[in-house]
């Protein structure tokens, strides 16, 4: 190749080499994130989350509202399980008393598919995969147990343990935990009687068909302080181990704040505040000793 040609194309080069270097130092870069930041950190600052109301937490469960969860129906007291839990989650999240609004929302509704109108829902509700389909849920605040329930005066009202039960009548729903319990835990002499729907054995209960009935802890809070005066809560079942069926607060499906709500529940459960807050209200409250 001639020398000037060959001159000319290293020239060439040289030109298209400058042009690239000048092309990549003009180009947009990607930001650094700044040093103690990041976006979960932003996204659940105390008291600045992105809330339905500005500055404001508003907390939704259902009217009326039935102890022990709530004292005297009234959940903005901070009395009663639930509503001391929903306290102490709020401050969790950087909201004080005087920044939680409450409203009042059917049951059912809660976990329904739909936008909600609330920033969480505290109701009882347990954690399911097919509500979650329709609904967010926080880390559970409630570890849920079986109990009996009899009749106040009744032979079954007078047990204190397992054993106590094994010659009495007993009654659950079908395909439920309740019934696994009679039939794997208290083993009695006589088979269970069992019912396709816990209405039913309330029924049975009232009318003397069975001696005593075994429904999930807050089914029986709710039949023996609001449906059957005359019943009592005879005890509760330790969990048999596995995962234990757990309450949840519900959230909008896909909300911001899930995971922040999750984080504020998982802090009060290491630092014992929801043991605590269950001492308090369920365990001594309501009289249910675990039976063995």
């Amino acid at each position: 190749m001639h020398p000037a040609s060959r001159a000319l194309r290293r020239a060439a080069a040289a030109v298209t080499v400058a042009l690239l270097t000048t092309a990549v130092g003009c180009a947009p870069q990607p930001e650094e994130p700044a040093a103690g930041t990041s976006s979960a950190g932003n996204k659940c600052e105390k008291g600045k989350l992105a809330t339905r109301a500005s500055g404001k937490l508003t907390i939704a469960t259902d009217e009326p509202a039935y102890e022990p969860w709530f004292k005297d129906d009234d959940p903005a007291s901070g009395k009663g399980f639930e509503s001391a839990v929903a306290y102490a989650v709020a401050r969790q999240l950087g909201y004080g008393k005087d920044k939680v609004a409450w409203q009042s929302v059917p049951f059912n509704k809660a976990f329904a598919p739909g936008e909600k109108t609330f920033d969480f829902d505290i109701n009882q509700v347990s954690i399911s995969d097919e509500r979650k389909k329709a609904v967010d849920f926080s880390s559970g605040y409630y570890d849920v147990r079986q109990a009996v329930v009899a009749l106040k005066g009744s032979r079954a009202a007078k047990a204190k343990s397992i054993a106590d039960l094994k010659d009495v009548k007993l009654g659950a729903q079908v395909g439920t935990t309740s019934l696994d319990y009679i039939d794997d835990v208290v083993r009695p002499t006589r088979a269970a009687a069992v019912f396709g729907k816990n209405d039913q054995a309330k029924s049975a209960l009232k009318n003397g068909q069975v001696d005593a009935i075994v429904v999930d802890l807050p089914t029986a809070f709710y039949i023996a302080g609001a449906e059957i005066t005359d019943a009592t809560i005879v005890g509760q079942f330790e969990n048999q181990g596995g995962t234990p069926e757990q309450f949840g607060l519900v959230l909008d499906k896909g909300s911001a704040l899930t995971s922040c709500v999750s984080r504020a529940v998982d802090a009060l459960r290491e630092d014992g505040t929801l043991a605590r807050i269950e001492q308090q209200w369920l365990s001594d409250a309501v009289d249910a000793p675990v039976l063995k």
